[in-house]
C-alpha cells in the first residue's frame, strides 16, 4: 500500500520512532456497530499495512482492539486506551495510527492528555490524512481542531438523538422499558403480568411499605416469610424477558417504591444527563432528579399496582426515612424503631448541627459526636433521654389542647391571608412589568429611526423592560411552586380534640408502643435542637411543623450536687432554716422543693441532700452534738459537763436529779428533749467543790 505521505512527511519519522512500537488503536462505539459495520473494522485495520510501509516491521506493530463496542466519549471501561496512555508514558510508542481522531477520543479532556504526552516522549500521531507530530506548533494546532470538531460531532449527534427522543416522548409513541410486573403487549398495549405470583408480590411489597413505614422492615419481613423477587432482564447478557426470582435486597425495593410507573405513569427524566461522560454512564449509576425536574410526566397510562396519591405518600415517606446529613436529606428523621428514646431521628445539635444519635445504657442517652468524627475535636454533647422525652412529650399534648387549637387557626388564617398578599403583589408587579415593557415597545418604535442614538437608547430600555419581566415571570413561577398554608377544616378539628381527651390516657396507661409514640411525636414535632445551657440545664427548641417554635428548659441529672444552678442560694437557705431551729431534714427538703429547688439527679430535693450540706458546713442538730458532746450556743449537754469536770455521765445524772444543780441553770431541747445546763463560771466552781480530792488535781490540770 503507497502511503500518500511518503515523500512529504517522512522527515518527521527518525531512527529513533522506528526503533520504538508502533500502535494501531481499532474501535467502534458500539457493539451494534461491531456487529453490523464491519467496513470500519476492515478500514482501521489497514493502518497496519500504512506502519509497515513507513518503516515499521510487523512484529514492532502491536494492535489494540479489546475497545470494540465502547463509546470514546469517556475513558471509562476503555482498558485499551488506558493501555496505549501507559505505554506512551514509558516511552516505548514511537507512533500511534488511527484511522480518525474520533476513533482515539471524543472528549477533549482525554485527547489533550494523549498529546501532552506524545509530545514530551516525541510520539508521532497519525491518521488516514497524515503524520503529525504534537511537538510542531502547526501540526498541534491541527490535532487540536480535529479533536474538538470529534467531540462537538458527538455533541451534535447527542443532541439530534435526545430531540428525536423527547418528541416520541411528548407524541407518547416513545416505548419504554417497563419494570416487572408490567408488559407490553405486541400491540403495543401495556398490561399487568399474566403471572399471578409476580402480581401478588408486588401487592405485597406495597401493602407491606403502607403498614411498617420502612424499607427496611419491609426486607425483614420478606426474609422472614422466604418471599422472593420476581426480575425480568431485558438488557445486558440475560436479556432474554425470562422470569427470574431473586432474594430480596434494599435496591431492589427502592427501585421498586421509587418507580412512577407501578402508580401508572409513564415518567421521563428522572435521572440526570449533565455532562457527555454522565450521558454514556450507566442509568443506575446517574443521579436521580426531583420530581419538578423530570422531562415529561403523564398519569394513567399502565395499569397500576396503587395509586398516584399514594405514590407520592410513599416518596415523602421514603425521604423521610432518610438518615444521611442536611445535605442530602433535608429535615429526614429517618423510621421509627422500638427503643425507649421516643425523640430518636429528631434530635438536633444546637452546636454542630447535625442529628444525634441514641445510645443505649443503663439509661438511653441523646449523643452528638459529629465535631469529633469529622475534625477530631470533643464530644459536642451527651444528655439524658428520659428528662427530655417528659419535657416534649408535655410540651406535645399542650400543643394537642383546644386553645392551641384555636391558635394554630389563627396562625393558619394568618398564613393565608399573609399568600393572599403576596399574590396581589405579585399580579401587581406583572402589571406593571407588562406596561413597562409596552410603554418602551411604543417608545422604540415611534422614534425617527435616522435618530440613531435615541434610537439606541430606548432599545436598551426596551431590553432592559423584557428582561426585568422575564425575570419576574421565573420568580413569580418559583412563588406559586411553594406549599400554601393548610386549612384547619371543621372535620380535623373535631378529630383533634377527640385525640385531646383521650390520647394522654392511652400514653399513661402504656397501651401504645415505642413505635406508636414516636409515630404520634412526628406528626406535628418536625425536630427537636438540644442545647445544654448549664451543668444541669437543657435548652430545647421544639421545632413544628408548622415553622413554629417553642424553647423549653428541661432539668437534666448530674453527678455532682455543687454544680446545680443555684446550689449557693440553696446552701444559703438551708443556713436560714438551721438558725430558725428548723433541723428535720425532711422538713427543710420539703420547704426547699416547695421554694423551686432540686437535687442533683431528682426533681425534688431529698433529706439527704440537705443532711450533706449540713454536715460540710458543721450545722448539726442537737441530738448530734449529744453524741458528740459539743457546747450548744452557750449550754453544756450532760457528756459535755462531765468531760469539762472530769467525771462520769452518772455522776452529773445524780447531781442533776438531787437539786445539786440549780434548776435555774438547767433547761431541755424543745426537738431533742435533751437536758441543756447553762455553762457558767460560778456553777463550774460549786460543782468543782464537790468532787472528790483525787480528781480535782486532775481537773485542775484539765482545766489548767
Amino acid at each position: 500500500m503507497n502511503s500518500p505521505e511518503s515523500p512529504l512527511l517522512s522527515h518527521k519519522i527518525t531512527a529513533a520512532h522506528l526503533q520504538r512500537m508502533a500502535v494501531v488503536y481499532i474501535r467502534q462505539s458500539s457493539m451494534r456497530q461491531v456487529e453490523c459495520h464491519r467496513e470500519s473494522q476492515v478500514n482501521q485495520r489497514q493502518m497496519i499495512a500504512r506502519a509497515v510501509s513507513l518503516g515499521w516491521h510487523e512484529s514492532r506493530i502491536n494492535v489494540i482492539d479489546c475497545d470494540l463496542g465502547l463509546s470514546g466519549a469517556t475513558t471509562t471501561a476503555r482498558g485499551g486506551f488506558k493501555e496505549l496512555v501507559a505505554e506512551v508514558s514509558l516511552n516505548h510508542v514511537g507512533i500511534i495510527f488511527g484511522y480518525e481522531v474520533s476513533r482515539l477520543a471524543r472528549n477533549n479532556a482525554d485527547w489533550y492528555h494523549l498529546l501532552d504526552l506524545a509530545a514530551v516522549f516525541s510520539t508521532l500521531i497519525a491518521d488516514w490524512d497524515g503524520i503529525y507530530d504534537p511537538r510542531l506548533y502547526n501540526d498541534r494546532l491541527l490535532l487540536g481542531l480535529k479533536g474538538t470538531m470529534s467531540e462537538a460531532e458527538l455533541h451534535l449527534l447527542r443532541l439530534r438523538l435526545n430531540a428525536g427522543r423527547l418528541s416520541q416522548v411528548r407524541r407518547g409513541e416513545y416505548r419504554q422499558k417497563l419494570p416487572t410486573g408490567l408488559v407490553r403487549l405486541p400491540d403495543a398495549t401495556v398490561v399487568k403480568d399474566p403471572d399471578a405470583q409476580v402480581r401478588s408480590t408486588l401487592e405485597i411489597i406495597f401493602a407491606k411499605f403502607i403498614e411498617l413505614g420502612s424499607c427496611r422492615r419491609v426486607l425483614r419481613y420478606l426474609h422472614q416469610q422466604a418471599i422472593l423477587l420476581p426480575r425480568r432482564h431485558h438488557s445486558g447478557a440475560r436479556a432474554s424477558g425470562e422470569l427470574h426470582w431473586k432474594p430480596p435486597s434494599d435496591s431492589m425495593l427502592h427501585e421498586l417504591l421509587k418507580n412512577p410507573a407501578y402508580a401508572g405513569a409513564f415518567a421521563y427524566g428522572r435521572r440526570a444527563v449533565d455532562s457527555p461522560s454522565s450521558s454514556t454512564a450507566p442509568t443506575a449509576s446517574r443521579p436521580r432528579q426531583a420530581q419538578e425536574q423530570w422531562s415529561h410526566l403523564q398519569q394513567g397510562v399502565y395499569p397500576a399496582y396503587i395509586t398516584w396519591e399514594q405514590f407520592i405518600k410513599n416518596q415523602q415517606r421514603l425521604r423521610q426515612n432518610a438518615t444521611r446529613f442536611a445535605h442530602q436529606a433535608t429535615g429526614a428523621a429517618g423510621a421509627a424503631r422500638d427503643g425507649l428514646a421516643l425523640l430518636q431521628g429528631l434530635v438536633v445539635c444546637a452546636q454542630c448541627g447535625y442529628h444525634m444519635t441514641v445510645m443505649y445504657k443503663a439509661q438511653p442517652r441523646y449523643q452528638c459526636a459529629g465535631l469529633a468524627r469529622r475534625f477530631g475535636q470533643a464530644m459536642c454533647a451527651s444528655l439524658g433521654a428520659p428528662a427530655v422525652d417528659r419535657a416534649v412529650v408535655d410540651a406535645f399534648f399542650a400543643a394537642l389542647r383546644p386553645a392551641q387549637l384555636d391558635a394554630l387557626s389563627e396562625v393558619l388564617a394568618a398564613h393565608a391571608a399573609e399568600r393572599e398578599r403576596l399574590v396581589r403583589h405579585w399580579e401587581q408587579s406583572r402589571q406593571r412589568n407588562r406596561y413597562t415593557v409596552e410603554l418602551a415597545a411604543r417608545q422604540y418604535h415611534a422614534v425617527d429611526p435616522d435618530h440613531r442614538l435615541v434610537a439606541a437608547e430606548l432599545e436598551r430600555r426596551w431590553e432592559a423592560a423584557l428582561r426585568e419581566q422575564r425575570e419576574t415571570e421565573e420568580a413569580y413561577e418559583r412563588f406559586q411552586h411553594t406549599a400554601s398554608a393548610p386549612t384547619l377544616t371543621p372535620q380535623l378539628r373535631g378529630q383533634l380534640l377527640r385525640i385531646c381527651e383521650t390520647l394522654p390516657g392511652l400514653w399513661a396507661a402504656g397501651r401504645l408502643s415505642s413505635v406508636q409514640r414516636k409515630e404520634l411525636l412526628r406528626a406535628l414535632i418536625a425536630r427537636v435542637i438540644l442545647k445544654r445551657t448549664a451543668a444541669d440545664t437543657i435548652e430545647a427548641k421544639i421545632v413544628w411543623v408548622s415553622g413554629h417554635y417553642t424553647l423549653v428548659s428541661v432539668t437534666a441529672p448530674i453527678l455532682r450536687t455543687r454544680e446545680m444552678t443555684g446550689y449557693a442560694a440553696m446552701e444559703q437557705r438551708i443556713e436560714e432554716l438551721w438558725r430558725a431551729s428548723v433541723v428535720d431534714d425532711t422538713a427543710v427538703a420539703q420547704q426547699l422543693t416547695a421554694e423551686g429547688f432540686h437535687s442533683a439527679r431528682l426533681p425534688h430535693v431529698s433529706p439527704k441532700t440537705v443532711q450533706k450540706i449540713r454536715f460540710k458546713h458543721g450545722w448539726y442538730d442537737v441530738a448530734h452534738q449529744v453524741r458528740s458532746g459539743q457546747p450548744i450556743s452557750g449550754y453544756l449537754t450532760i457528756s459535755g459537763l462531765a468531760a469539762r469536770l472530769g467525771v462520769e455521765r452518772t455522776w452529773v445524772h445524780k447531781r442533776l436529779h438531787n437539786g445539786t444543780i440549780p434548776p435555774e441553770y438547767v433547761s431541755r431541747s424543745a426537738h431533742s428533749r435533751v437536758w441543756l445546763i447553762r455553762d457558767a463560771p460560778e456553777l463550774i466552781v460549786q460543782l468543782e467543790a464537790l468532787l472528790p480530792d483525787n480528781l480535782r488535781p486532775r481537773e485542775r490540770q484539765i482545766n489548767g
